[in-house]
């Protein structure tokens, strides 16, 4: 049987993985298919006035709101699943789990972006590669936005280019 991760973290992006983790599942019924949502931690300075009880309470929220239509969309289309709600990094908790459930391969979703805004941002995607050992499938969503497309790489120019001006001066 083989095993598949779908990390959703509740943006109608990541419903992109879901329709092609149901696709694989329709081509092969031998699959399992695991979701998952992770919930970062609060800092220490805010849980020092949060109760443990407050936070579990409100990450497990989250997370099944997350996770919510992914779950739906499954049902929906009859595809068994399992529910994985998980505390921590993000790219690191799913590499995690993906080891520790032994998954075939992992199926996340991206937005489409030019090269310069991915090498500032910091990719939760990319991040997954670079820590797990497990195949990772990436399922292109919808265009970038044009904030995306032109303003990140634009304001990114400009700063290069002062920086460039002021070591020449």
């Amino acid at each position: 049987m083989l095993k598949v991760l779908v990390p959703l973290d509740g943006s109608s992006n990541s419903l992109h993985a879901v329709r092609h983790a149901i696709n694989e599942f329709n081509r092969n019924a031998a699959l399992e298919i695991h979701l998952l949502n992770v919930q970062a931690p609060f800092s220490q300075y805010i849980s020092r006035f949060v109760s443990g009880r407050d936070r579990h309470d409100f990450h497990r929220e989250q997370a099944e709101q997350a996770l919510l239509p992914g779950r739906q969309m499954m049902d929906r289309f009859g595809v068994p699943y399992k529910v994985h709600m998980e505390l921590g990094a993000k790219a690191s908790v799913i590499a995690d789990l993906a080891r520790r459930l032994r998954c075939d391969h992992i199926v996340m979703s991206t937005a489409r972006k030019n090269s310069l805004t991915r090498m500032i941002e910091n990719s939760t995607t990319f991040r997954v590669i670079e820590l797990t050992t497990v195949p990772v499938e990436i399922i292109a969503r919808d265009a970038a936005s044009k904030l995306e497309r032109y303003g990140v790489p634009a304001g990114a120019g400009t700063v290069l280019a002062s920086l460039f001006f002021a070591a020449a001066d």
